[in-house]
């Protein structure tokens, strides 16, 4: 199973609905300029470049836990907030282009992962105090999860690339 076309059902809407968003966000790009991309014209401070880094971090995070359960994923205490906060913006050296690249590789990964894992297989999540005591995801939650991440982050790009020249994603 490697297309949309040969799934079907649960597997195939997640695909669909996954790659739909996440073309919302990276079409936010199409066009601008490392320096567009890396502005924060918005009272905001996030910016494209920074979204779509951030979006595949996430993402590549989320796939290590359906993956190998929580210990993949960092708990609060060893979360580095200033390594967190850059994770929104674009650093010096880094370009549109290779953040693109590598949240295409990210996604292609997460695409593979949709085809074959067992969207039953679940996980405690990681204690922190932005996840309920005690509760379990499933790698269907997960991706789930993944979708809502894209489309929050997607609305804030077009937001801020509405701000930068006037396109509009939609409308």
């Amino acid at each position: 199973m490697t297309t949309t076309e040969t799934l079907t059902g649960e597997r195939a809407d997640l695909l669909e609905t996954l790659r739909q968003h996440r073309w919302f966000l990276t079409f936010t790009a199409q066009g601008l300029t490392d320096e567009q991309a890396a502005s924060s014209p918005t009272a905001s401070a996030l910016c494209i470049g920074g979204l779509i880094k951030h979006v595949a971090s996430v993402e590549e995070s989320w796939v290590r836990f359906v993956e190998h359960g929580t210990s993949a994923m960092k708990s609060a205490e060893e979360t580095d907030y200033e390594e967190h906060a850059a994770n929104f913006r674009m650093e010096p050296g880094e370009t549109l282009e290779s953040i693109i690249a590598k949240y295409n590789e990210v996604a292609a990964y997460t695409d593979k992962l949709v085809e074959t894992v067992d969207l039953d297989l679940a996980h405690p999540l990681p204690a922190a105090p932005w996840f309920p005591e005690g509760k379990t995801w499933s790698a269907r939650r997960v991706f789930v999860h993944i979708v809502a991440e894209t489309s929050q982050h997607a609305g804030h790009a077009d937001i801020i690339r509405e701000s930068i020249d006037g396109q509009k994603t939609m409308g």
